[in-house]
């Protein structure tokens, strides 16, 4: 199944050509409550504005898991370390949907970047459990494109903690849904390919993770999830800043980024520049 928040806030399933519209406020008490029922509304998903499938309480950020993007930073040699195990929390304030701006703010950075990611979508609330129990809580997955100022990134991990760098607004697309767990059996198992402007950016295949979902979700529980949550599991290699010419990859407006995810779909967000986004 495949779980949308569209038009102002409703939420609903897909089903063929239409959205079936569920009895609950967001999606987040839609996993609280285990599921709902139809609220009888249908719309066609065609004319239907699809927007950020869920705002979570928690999006946790797994940084460095793909040891392809641990080698491509040694590469170029980047400036810090960058392995598995690195974590730290999104502000959810930044997250926006499919097709909805991400805002160049010009006046921070000159090097906008782009991180294709697959996430876990937490389905029920727990803390301090087990690998081999992990998979009990995961209710679905989504698309994340993680967007970075690398040059603000690099000032940060001076002090070994970065944030911000990936918490300015609108630098946290997610979407264009949640798929539920029951479509992907295997979530080791799918293609990941990020374009901007129709060429291939990122090529990978989330097997080559580091740590596994299960491991990963486990080593976090003791923050203790809500039903809801959202967990990233790193991204792959082809990221602009670790390239040899990175000046020439880093985002610009107009640009267009399709991140894709085997099973999932397409995340397409266009890049605005700060004076388009706040004409006034």
């Amino acid at each position: 199944m495949k779980l949308v928040t569209y038009d102002d806030g409703k939420v609903g399933r897909i089903e063929g050509d239409e959205i079936v519209r569920l009895d609950v406020p967001d999606t987040r008490t839609y996993f609280e409550r285990g599921g709902a029922g139809d609220a009888g509304e249908r719309t066609p998903l065609a004319d239907a504005r699809l927007e950020a499938p869920i705002v979570p309480k928690k999006l946790i950020h797994t940084a460095g898991n793909f040891r392809e993007h641990e080698e491509e930073s040694k590469r170029v040699n980047w400036s810090h370390e960058i392995a598995p195990w690195i974590v730290f929390f999104q502000n959810v304030d930044a997250i926006i949907g499919p097709d909805e701006p991400i805002v160049y703010p010009e006046q921070l950075t000159n090097e906008l970047d782009y991180e294709l990611e697959l996430a876990v979508v937490v389905g029920k609330a727990g803390k301090w459990f087990t690998p081999e129990e992990a998979m009990d809580h995961v209710a679905g997955y989504v698309i994340f494109n993680d967007i970075t100022a690398r040059d603000i990134q690099r000032r940060e991990m001076r002090s070994g903690v970065f944030s911000f760098c990936k918490a300015i607004d609108t630098f946290c697309p997610l979407g264009p849904w949640i798929v539920t767990a029951d479509e992907i059996p295997d979530p080791h198992d799918l293609a990941m390919t990020l374009r901007v402007n129709g060429e291939t950016r990122q090529t990978s295949h989330s097997g080559r993770m580091s740590t596994t979902i299960p491991e990963i979700l486990s080593h976090y529980s003791p923050l203790g999830y809500s039903a809801g949550d959202v967990v990233s599991t790193g991204t792959v290699s082809g990221v602009a800043g670790f390239s040899e010419d990175a000046a020439s990859l880093y985002l610009r407006p107009g640009d267009v980024i399709e991140a894709e995810i085997e099973r999932i779909g397409v995340l397409r967000n266009p890049v605005v520049s700060w004076s388009e986004a706040h004409p006034t």
